[in-house]
């Protein structure tokens, strides 16, 4: 199976990302996690983005704040799939970085999730690699029928303690 590629701009984005690594590891799906700053260590994030193909990765995710400039600065550098994770900001709660994750030009797509949207991203990413991983298909096919099956459980125990009989 090929593997994910995580690159955070800054440790602070951790939470985020570990909502990431928890759902691929839950459908165990191999990841490698990174800091790599679009504007800190343009180089390192370059570097590893033009080597993921040859490296086993099928897909990056890449998560960051404020500029946000990381996705689109990954997207360039590859033509592998680029989830991007605009993640919160206090000065304006992550618009800006959301703004600057899906306001790619024509030519380097980037999908884009909900702020701090990280298992979000590790389920797209893991819907793109079940393209061609009818197992993974199927571990993802389970989930949405897990998930399904506890909404109606809530339901059924709402309903039960609050409509009139």
């Amino acid at each position: 199976m090929k593997k994910v590629g995580i690159v955070m701009g800054s440790d602070s984005d951790l939470p985020i990302i570990r909502k990431a690594t928890d759902m691929l590891a839950a459908l165990d799906i191999p990841y490698e996690v990174h800091v790599y700053s679009a504007h800190r260590t343009p180089d390192q994030a370059r570097d590893f983005t033009r080597a993921a193909r040859a490296n086993g990765f099928g897909v990056i995710i890449a998560a960051a704040g404020m500029a946000a400039h990381l996705a689109g600065a990954v997207a360039a550098n590859t033509t592998l799939p680029v989830i991007g994770i605009p993640c919160h900001s206090q000065a304006f709660g992550g618009m800006d970085a959301l703004l600057a994750t899906v306001q790619m030009p024509t030519g380097i797509p980037v999908a884009t999730v909900a702020v701090n949207g990280g298992a979000n991203a590790a389920l797209l990413a893991a819907q793109i690699l079940a393209v061609e991983d009818a197992a993974l298909a199927k571990k993802l096919d389970d989930k949405r029928a897990a998930d399904a099956a506890a909404v109606l459980e809530k339901d059924a125990g709402i309903a039960a303690r609050l409509n009139e009989k």
